[in-house]
């Protein structure tokens, strides 16, 4: 459980990291900001590349299961950052990707 625990949190850490630094990116970009968004941004993203080392599964099982996660924090981040309400299809997309997270993280293996 505590590894768990631990895995979810680096997922979370490296999502967050990833889609704030884009974010910040966007907005130079996209709303006119400061270039020091961009700079800000772009020291998340190298941050985020980084968070997912942590993590104790193999390269590809990780980077695979993080797409899945960031799937579901984006829709997030829209929604609360945004203001974007999900719509069932992006819950329906969400829960699927949920799923494969579990498959590909976490089960059991011989």
């Amino acid at each position: 459980m505590k590894l768990l625990i631990k895995s979810l949190v680096f997922f979370v850490l490296a999502g967050l990291l990833e889609i704030s630094g884009g974010y910040l990116v966007w907005l130079w970009l996209r709303a006119g900001k400061s270039v020091w968004w961009a700079g800000l941004g772009l020291v998340l993203l190298g941050l985020y590349a980084i968070a997912p080392t942590l993590q104790d599964a193999n390269f590809g099982r990780v980077y695979a299961a993080y797409g899945g996660v960031f799937i579901i924090l984006s829709i997030l981040w829209g929604w609360l950052v945004d203001r974007v309400l999900p719509d069932r299809f992006d819950l329906l997309g969400a829960g699927i990707s949920l799923l494969g997270v579990v498959v590909i993280m976490y089960a059991p293996r011989g």
